[in-house]
């Protein structure tokens, strides 16, 4: 029986739905502990992997398939790299920001952007093919139906009339709202995102599914109680409230996730996030 359903975000690709959930697990695990002393048995939750579908074929180079500025598409790719820098500038003094004077060498913009990223906490460690691929993951959501459709897919597979509380992170919030509101026989549900960027304007908000109307998005009829949570520094959920786009019925939190403010196990220790499950889990109990 699946309780608990959780749906990854972007750059899971080369992983699969075990190795996802025994990283997942422990940290769910302890936030509930945490927040409510309650424990929740491992096959009770299930994880909604779709991350296949972003894997690239087979090549005869070593590696994966190199990736540079120019690769970078003009749209959606291009725009959300900037605001990610815009954003990380902001918050971190070793990022140099669109403003400031271009370095020799990196005359284009993208490039800069790239370079600036590569300094900040946020991105630490992560290649610029890496930081690439991910904005490529969510344009790829967005303008490819059969990936949009096979993701939607996978997350509505596991979702059963048993499940009581749909744990999603980063793109996979997007997924998983947009999924919902195709699951009209799941009533009662709770939605917990984490690191969400479904409130983004320009780039997220306004290519939804349902579109939204007048700037208010369509709320997900099987969904009971939306608690999001993010974190201030949290490159990717650029809008940290959700309410005021998708409804006051929303509860939004912050917390603080050290220096990993996207990274998923911090978010599910969070006190808040054990909170946020427990009364899922106590509700659908009565």
């Amino acid at each position: 029986m699946t309780r608990i359903v959780l749906v990854h975000g972007i750059a899971q690709e080369v992983k699969g739905p075990g190795t996802l959930l025994a990283d997942w697990y422990p940290a769910l695990s302890d936030g509930l502990a945490l927040a409510a002393g309650m424990r929740v048995a491992r096959d009770d939750v299930s994880m909604a992997f779709y991350g296949d579908l972003f894997r690239p074929a087979g090549h005869r180079g070593l590696g994966a398939p190199e990736l540079d500025a120019s690769d970078v598409k003009d749209g959606l790719e291009r725009e959300l790299l900037l605001q990610w820098w815009e954003f990380a500038s902001e918050w971190d003094t070793r990022v140099a920001g669109p403003a400031a004077q271009a370095r020799l060498r990196t005359p284009h913009l993208v490039q800069r952007a790239l370079d600036a990223l590569s300094h900040s906490s946020f991105f630490a460690g992560l290649s610029e093919r890496m930081m690439i691929a991910s904005v490529r993951q969510v344009r790829r959501y967005f303008t490819e139906p059969d990936v949009r459709t096979g993701v939607q897919d996978r997350i509505a597979r596991c979702v059963t009339r048993e499940t009581e509380v749909i744990v999603a992170h980063s793109l996979g919030t997007v997924a998983a709202y947009e999924t919902l509101h195709a699951l009209p026989d799941c009533p009662d549900l709770t939605l917990v995102t984490l690191g969400s960027p479904l409130a983004v304007r320009n780039l997220i908000f306004e290519r939804l599914m349902p579109r939204p109307v007048n700037g208010h998005a369509r709320w997900p009829a099987p969904v009971k109680r939306w608690t999001n949570i993010a974190d201030a520094g949290d490159v990717v959920a650029l809008a940290k409230e959700l309410a005021p786009s998708f409804g006051d019925r929303i509860r939004d939190l912050l917390v603080y996730n050290g220096t990993k403010a996207h990274d998923v196990r911090p978010y599910l220790t969070a006190r808040e996030t054990g909170q946020a499950i427990a009364e899922a889990l106590r509700s659908g109990a009565k």
